[in-house]
């Protein structure tokens, strides 16, 4: 009888054989070059963007990739979900981003007892006019906080769909647009599961961005005790200054929509997608909504660093916050401890970069 042996997890494996190349099938077998018009003046933009940094890092201490993840989604008109244990500064740093903007901020604290109408609004007679009108909830804001959104049940996180992909509500058949720039950043703890529930896959999917936070090493833990001995009766909020208005939010979300990207890099944006879909320990791949936030992702970024093109690199980037919430491992492979994020980069790392 001859002996079974145990399935390894090899890069080999990490994306099936080709038969017929679907990329192909979208973009088509001669890549073609777009025109580049002109070159962007993206100075402005770099120089706030710094400003935010500093005016976020007068009270974050390290996090530089979850600051830069969340002006990232800003720019690219996405919204953020933070994931970590609690006490990391998530609610922090989101309330500080948004204190840095002269926009509309509104909080909501997801209960399990929370009604869609807590959130969206909900219709009150009036008895002077013998009619209904509608009372606008807290979602009506530019920049809102969902603090612990895995606590509300499946109806109140139904309520979020229809504003979180079309910036509008639909309420007893009346469309109510949403003032732009609209951004919602929502926190999660990972590690508490009395009392939550898994967000449905429609709605991860609606996040640009699953920034995941970890502990500050040593270094930054006693610069944090620093800081709040200084600190003292001082709110932290209150050292920060706002300066950003919409108007100017508008025009840098423009710029970034204008960064040029090469044909190719579009196609290799499609290839780790399309490898997502033919991958054996992925019991779900990435949807064509998760190639256009690479897209976006990757040219807020290099607006970010002062490029008004795309490199391989910000796709890099982009695509491992971008695809670990939108996949899914098989249960096979996830009881042997293999995560989304081994099997994205094993995908990125299989995939043919352009030159």
């Amino acid at each position: 009888m001859e002996e079974q042996k145990d399935e390894k997890f090899t890069p080999e494996d990490a994306q099936a054989p080709k038969h017929i190349d679907p990329v192909e099938e979208v973009l088509g077998t001669e890549e073609e070059s777009l025109d580049f018009k002109s070159r962007l003046d993206l100075g402005e933009l770099s120089q706030n963007v710094q400003k935010i940094r500093s005016e976020v890092g007068k009270v974050i201490v390290g996090q530089k990739d979850m600051i830069d993840m969340l002006i990232a989604s800003l720019l690219a008109g996405g919204h953020s979900l933070i994931e970590g244990v609690p006490g990391i500064a998530k609610t922090v740093t989101a309330k500080l981003l948004s204190k840095t903007l002269s926009v509309g901020f509104s909080r909501i604290q997801f209960t399990p007892d929370l009604m869609p109408s807590d959130i969206l609004g909900t219709s009150v007679f009036n008895l002077k006019t013998t009619e209904f009108e509608f009372k606008k909830g807290p979602i009506f804001s530019n920049m809102i906080l969902i603090d612990e959104i895995n606590r509300a049940p499946a109806k109140t996180q139904a309520a979020l769909f229809e504003v979180m992909e079309e910036h509008q509500i639909t309420m007893d058949g009346i469309q109510y647009d949403l003032a732009p720039p609209f951004m919602v950043l929502a926190t999660q703890n990972p590690v508490e599961q009395e009392g939550t529930y898994r967000l449905p896959e429609a709605q991860l999917d609606r996040f640009l961005f699953k920034i995941t936070v970890d502990y500050p090493n040593l270094d930054d833990e006693i610069e944090i005790l620093k800081r709040e001995h200084d600190l003292k009766d001082t709110s932290k909020t209150d050292t920060v200054a706002s300066f950003l208005t919409s108007e100017q939010i508008a025009k840098y979300q423009h710029l970034v929509s204008q960064v040029f990207i090469e044909a190719h890099l579009l196609r290799y944006i499609a290839q780790i997608i399309v490898a997502t879909r033919n991958n054996q320990y992925l019991y779900l791949g990435a949807s064509p909504r998760a190639s256009i936030a690479i897209l976006k992702a990757s040219k807020a970024f290099a607006a970010m660093n002062g490029r008004d093109f795309v490199t391989p690199e910000d796709i890099k980037r982009a695509a491992i916050p971008v695809l670990h919430h939108r996949v899914i491992v098989t249960p096979e492979r996830e009881m042997e401890g293999l995560t989304s994020d081994d099997i994205i980069k094993q995908i990125i790392e299989m995939t043919e970069i352009p030159r």
